[in-house]
């Protein structure tokens, strides 16, 4: 991770589904392809994860022709409540940050709290990082209700 001041982003999203299904739909490499950073016009080409602490992911999606590889390593996994993993996107930073994934479970469904650590050089582009965790969550929660069908 770089040296030097980080610059954090946190994103709250209460979801229907329970805490350990939410949980669970980070791990798995079926549901991780439908929702985790892909994007409409994008398509998914490959979903690798190693779930446990020291495994690794790599999850690239082809945007316009070009392959956009997310790759990290889980330093915390404790379900349902818990994840915490290294991640680097090499196409736009060589930074490694850090995502801290807190689940609280609630009478219904759960609220998910999550902290990105990231390069201060990522300082002016807060907001977006926030609306694409947004966006990501409310793909997320698609895919929960959909397979509630």
């Amino acid at each position: 991770m770089t040296a030097g001041p980080r610059v954090s982003v946190s994103v709250t999203h209460r979801f229907t589904a329970s805490a350990e299904r939410v949980f669970d739909a980070w791990l798995g490499p079926a549901r991780v392809g439908k929702w985790l950073f892909a994007t409409p016009a994008g398509e998914m080409v490959r979903v690798e994860i190693d779930p446990r602490v020291g495994g690794t992911f790599v999850i690239t999606e082809r945007r316009d022709g070009e392959d956009v590889e997310h790759r990290g390593e889980y330093l915390e996994i404790e379900r349902p409540r818990r994840l915490v993993f290294t991640l680097n996107v090499e196409r736009y930073a060589q930074e490694i940050d850090q995502v801290v994934i807190e689940i609280i479970p609630l009478d219904t469904g759960c609220e998910l709290t999550l902290t990105h650590g990231m390069s201060p050089s990522w300082a002016d582009r807060k907001g977006q990082i926030e609306l694409g965790w947004s966006g990501i969550f409310q793909v997320l929660e698609g895919v929960l209700s959909a397979v509630e069908r």
